[in-house]
């Protein structure tokens, strides 16, 4: 199962640039909807890279990594911390979901803030699932 395990690594490398890519399309898109009032509307780019890019990889991310849990039989420890390392990814997923729907509803209080605890929570989850990867976790079993 080399392919997949292929698809799972890439899928992840395109769903963590997304998480730490969102903060910064976000905080634009803020400032650009500041400048431009009432006038125009919330630039699409924020929604077509969240529903286009972000969405898809962590989908494929998490169906790759549950068949490759499943063809392996691996059970342990670190798995049960890696999966919870995936859950704050998620969370942060989510959190970038809802941002994008206040700022096209012209809701700006908080979403700097919001945005930045995201990408918090988002390298705590990162870098968990980095760390417990690359310290060997079949030897933790």
């Amino acid at each position: 199962m080399p392919w997949l395990k292929l698809l799972h690594i890439a899928a992840l490398v395109i769903w963590c640039g997304a998480l730490l890519y969102l903060p910064a399309l976000l905080l634009q898109t803020l400032q650009l909807r500041k400048d431009a009032g009432f006038a125009q509307g919330t630039p699409p780019m924020p929604r077509f890279f969240y529903n286009s890019i972000a969405t898809p990889a962590a989908l494929a991310a998490i169906a790759s990594g549950t068949l490759l849990f499943l063809f392996h039989g691996l059970l342990g420890g670190w798995l049960i911390l890696k999966l919870g390392a995936v859950v704050l990814m998620v969370a942060a997923h989510g959190c970038f979901g809802w941002l994008i729907l206040r700022l096209e509803m012209g809701i700006f209080n908080g979403v700097k803030t919001a945005s930045l605890c995201a990408l918090l929570l988002a390298l705590v989850g990162i870098f968990g699932v980095l760390g417990l990867v690359l310290s060997k976790p079949l030897e933790w079993s």
